[in-house]
């Protein structure tokens, strides 16, 4: 593998760490695009400037999550939203009760969504503001919101 396809990775699985690391020794010129991972040495950059780097997320990082909050017993709903509390108040605006419960999964659980296989991470891809209802789940399967602000 290459340093350009870790470095593409990094930004589409939202690895701020490992992003920022590799911008800045591209900036440096401590290491290019072309180069095998293996030249990837981390003990090169100046850690300072790159929490600093980090801090200011310079590479523009908005990481989202997705949220199963429980409405009653065999219902549930799916919030995109950048932390469990904004996933709870939102729950909480958006149908006038507070959940029974709130679980973070991973974005790269897959579910079947009509006739095809798709992670919550793709979903993400599909909606521009958050939190917003991705979906409910009430036992008997999903059913898509259509990216709509309930």
């Amino acid at each position: 593998m290459i340093i350009k396809e870790l470095y593409l990775e990094s930004l589409l699985l939202e690895e701020s760490p490992l992003a920022h690391y590799i911008f800045y020794l591209l900036n440096e010129k401590k290491i290019s695009l072309n180069d095998d991972v293996s030249k990837l040495n981390f003990d090169l950059a100046d850690h300072q400037k790159v929490a600093e780097l980090i801090e200011n997320n310079v590479l523009g990082f908005h990481k989202v999550d997705i949220f199963s909050l429980k409405m009653n017993q065999n219902e549930y709903v799916f919030i995109f939203a950048d932390s469990k509390q904004k996933a709870i108040q939102f729950f909480k605006e958006t149908f006038g009760h507070v959940p029974m419960n709130c679980h973070a999964y991973s974005l790269d659980y897959e579910l079947t969504r009509g006739n095809e296989v798709v992670s919550f991470r793709k979903m993400r891809m599909e909606y521009e503001c958050f939190p917003v209802v991705a979906g409910f789940f009430n036992r008997v399967g999903m059913k898509e919101a259509s990216g709509v602000r309930l």
